[in-house]
């Protein structure tokens, strides 16, 4: 007989074989939200979504403002007497027909006009301000919402603006959308403005196959039980991702100037538009560095994590197909010297 729960229960995070590469991208982004967000594309199934809902036991938890619609940080009230309290970083679902109102918020204009006051009713980016966005399917989003909620990822702020009045509120999230590739793909210049880019197939081996069907099964039917079972590893990996963002925050990690220009060389070597990629690049070095509980990046950080970083910014022409990281990975072999 299965257990009763008030509530959907979350599958653990360390209890998901495989995907290491998704995995490993959705955790260096919590450790460091400045990385920009990472698209996730795979085959149906493979438990794209599952995954990064799964991320929500693992997020650390915040200081904000009471009552506050933006999750505000205490340290930016200027100096006002606040009700301080802690919510878990927020992670916020983003449904595939959601209205540009319903993310954005809407204004009153009726109660602007006839009492002279700007009331505004906070839609999902004030809801995610400082958490973590996720849209399923986000190659299937209208355009024009798509470069909203990158618009937004990239300046930290909303601006809602109707019939002559203006609102602006902080919009800081973690963007993190998934799809499937044969859905269709996203526009170059949208996709280069994800952090990171992970791609996912299909399990092939028959063990491990088998060890996710029952593992699936056993969460179905008794799904409290078997969060029990890894409760342990699932909080030692919040105290690893808490302890690498507290780290970060100091300046603890050092990327040597010798790797920074070896990363902008690879950068270069691959023809990437622009600076995102060496920037993210050197943020993601960091981050896994912190995460591993060191100081100093190391050539095997940057090796895990630049393929993640520059697969996605290496298309030209729309028609092509996305690199699946052997460019990349011959680049950074002849730069490194590996």
């Amino acid at each position: 007989m299965s257990e009763a729960t008030n509530e959907r229960p979350v599958f653990p995070f360390t209890a998901i074989v495989g995907q290491e590469e998704m995995k490993l991208a959705l955790i260096l982004n919590v450790i460091d939200p400045k990385i920009g967000g990472v698209m996730i594309m795979g085959d149906r199934g493979t438990g794209k979504s599952t995954t990064v809902r799964a991320l929500v036991d693992l997020l650390p938890e915040i200081q904000v403002i009471e009552n506050d619609p933006f999750n505000t940080d205490p340290s930016e009230a200027l100096g006002k007497n606040v009700e301080i309290t802690t919510i878990k970083i927020p992670m916020v679902d983003l449904p595939l027909g959601a209205t540009e109102d319903r993310v954005c918020g809407t204004i009153d204009i009726e109660k602007a006009l006839t009492e002279g006051v700007k009331a505004f009713e906070p839609g999902l980016l004030a809801k995610a301000n400082r958490g973590i966005l996720y849209v399923d399917e986000v190659n299937l989003l209208d355009d024009h919402l798509v470069d909203v909620l990158l618009d937004s990822a990239a300046s930290g702020w909303n601006t809602v603006e109707r019939e002559g009045i203006s609102i602006c509120h902080p919009a800081r999230f973690i963007l993190v959308g998934s799809g499937n590739p044969e859905e269709g793909e996203l526009r170059p210049q949208l996709l280069d403005r994800f952090g990171m880019h992970a791609q996912i197939g299909t399990v092939r081996e028959p063990d491990l196959r088998v060890k996710i069907v029952e593992q699936r099964t056993r969460f179905d039917e008794y799904p409290q039980t078997f969060r029990d079972e890894y409760q342990e590893s699932q909080n030692a990996l919040t105290d690893k991702i808490t302890k690498a963002r507290a780290l970060l925050n100091k300046d603890g990690v050092s990327l040597s100037y010798d790797f920074q220009v070896k990363i902008s060389q690879i950068c270069s070597e691959l023809n990437v538009d622009g600076l995102r990629g060496d920037i993210v690049t050197n943020r993601a070095a960091k981050a896994l560095a912190a995460f591993d509980n060191r100081e100093e990046v190391t050539a095997q950080d940057i090796f895990k994590i630049v393929t993640l970083c520059l697969r996605h910014r290496l298309r030209k022409d729309p028609l092509e197909s996305i690199d699946s990281g052997t460019k990349v990975q011959e680049v950074f072999s002849t730069v490194f010297g590996y």
